[in-house]
This record gives structure tokens, C-alpha cells and sequence, in this order.
């Protein structure tokens, strides 16, 4: 999939589900020393979504939060925000079936912390969530301004603690498949899309659990992912009421 220039020529109000981009307010970002987080320059529709980040708790975005006594291994994935042709999206990707972890799965890019990142309560997951998005899309991460981190989380089933880092695509680059012994397949999901009542259910999990769920682009996005991204829509003032009665099963070993 290629990334081509983006819209900026007008959008919804900050509030509501965003349309098309109005264009950046402030000074452009200028990345002069490795990752760093910055609000600076963000379109005017991201400002429900900064705020969140800032204001959110551990426990309003996930009951699964990290073991006390330290188990789990750490990674981070990165949300990244765009701007396409119907206005503001998500970087999304879909996951080998041949992996161990989460076979087959729409998840965000990401992955384990390399001890080459550094701690990971604070550079560490910034640099892991750009350099596993560019092995397994291809983006340029010069293009990608990070603008917040959400508290950690804690994924049961594959003893992940994972960190998303937020980011804003302020200069577009070519994405795809670089290994498909890693990726699928990579695509972008309109936000109108993922706040669409029509395309939101609620999956079933063989174990009983029951979680939010969006069918976008011939994908069903749940889990992990589908959770954060539900969290981040409510929290920004975007969510739409929706039936969560419509269920869909999920045939899925872990």
C-alpha cells in the first residue's frame, strides 16, 4: 500500500468524529535528537486525543494492567495517526498466521523492547514502537511526530507489557508487507470508519470474554487493539452509541 500526499483542506469540529484535516496549528516538528514526544504542531483535530492520553488512567483503559512482582516481557506498539483521502485514519497491520504470538490478528505495529532501547519507562518504548513499525510496514519513522504515551498494559495471554506510543504521520512515506514471515498485510482505517455504530460489535472469545470489536477493511479488529482503540474513541469525545447486543464469535485457539 502506498501513502500519497495528504488532505488538509478542512475538518470537523475536535469533538466530534473527524473529517477532513483544517491543516497544523504552531510550529512545524523538527526531530534533531532521536525520539522525543511533542504536541507541537499537531492538527487541530488530534487535541480531544492529547488530552485524553494526558488525563487517562491505567484502570479506565484496561483491567489487564502489569504484574507487580515484574513478570512479562516489555514492548511497545505505536497508533499512529494519518490523514487520507476521507480524512483522519489509523496505521493498522495484520499478522502472520505462522507467528506464535497472535497469529493472524489486526494489531498495531510493534514488538519487544531490544536492550539496545533503553529503559523502558522511558526512551525505550519510543525507540522500539518506531523501529518494529518500520520493519514490519516500511515507513520512514522521520516522518512520524510521537506526541504522547498511555500508561503501560498487560496482554494475559502472551505475557506482553505493552506501552503504545501515539504518533501523528506528519510526512507520509510508502507502507506494505516487508516480511511476510511477520506481516500479512498493512492498511489504514478511516476514523469515521472505526465510529461507525454499523461497524462495531462485540467479539467472543471461546473463553467467555467479551470485547469491543470493528469490522473494517475486510478485517475483524479485536483484542488487545480493538480495546485501546474503543478506550481512545470514548475518551476523546468521538464514540458513537452502538448495539453492543450484536456478537460475534471468535474462532481463535489462544
Amino acid at each position: 500500500m502506498t501513502r500519497g500526499a495528504r488532505d488538509e483542506s478542512g475538518v470537523a469540529q475536535a469533538a466530534a468524529p473527524p473529517g477532513q484535516g483544517q491543516g497544523l496549528r504552531g510550529a512545524p516538528y523538527e526531530d534533531r535528537s532521536g525520539p522525543r514526544v511533542s504536541s507541537q504542531g499537531l492538527p487541530g483535530w488530534l487535541d480531544p486525543v492529547v488530552e485524553a492520553v494526558r488525563t487517562v488512567r491505567p484502570t479506565q483503559l484496561s483491567r489487564f494492567l502489569p504484574p507487580e512482582d515484574g513478570r512479562g516481557r516489555q514492548s511497545a506498539v505505536l497508533i499512529l495517526f494519518g490523514e487520507g483521502p476521507r480524512g483522519p485514519e489509523l496505521l493498522l497491520m495484520e499478522r502472520a498466521g505462522s507467528l506464535r504470538s497472535h497469529p493472524g490478528q489486526p494489531s498495531f505495529p510493534g514488538g519487544a523492547l531490544d536492550p539496545e532501547d533503553g529503559d523502558p519507562h522511558t526512551v525505550g518504548p519510543l525507540r522500539a514502537a518506531l523501529r518494529e513499525a518500520e520493519e514490519e510496514t516500511g515507513l520512514d519513522p522521520a516522518g512520524v511526530q510521537l506526541f504522547g504515551v498511555l500508561p503501560r498494559l498487560y496482554i494475559p495471554v502472551s505475557e506482553f507489557v505493552v506501552t503504545p506510543v501515539l504518533g501523528w504521520w506528519r510526512d507520509p512515506s510508502p507502507v506494505g508487507v516487508v516480511d511476510p514471515a511477520e506481516t500479512a498485510r498493512v492498511f489504514t482505517v478511516p476514523v469515521a470508519d472505526l465510529t461507525n455504530p454499523d461497524h462495531r460489535v462485540t467479539a467472543v472469545h471461546p473463553s467467555g470474554h467479551l470485547g469491543p470489536a470493528f469490522t473494517v477493511e475486510s478485517a475483524l479488529v479485536w483484542g488487545f487493539t480493538a480495546g485501546v482503540i474503543d478506550r481512545l474513541l470514548h475518551f476523546a469525545g468521538w464514540e458513537q452509541p452502538w448495539d453492543r447486543s450484536r456478537q460475534v464469535p471468535l474462532d481463535w485457539r489462544a
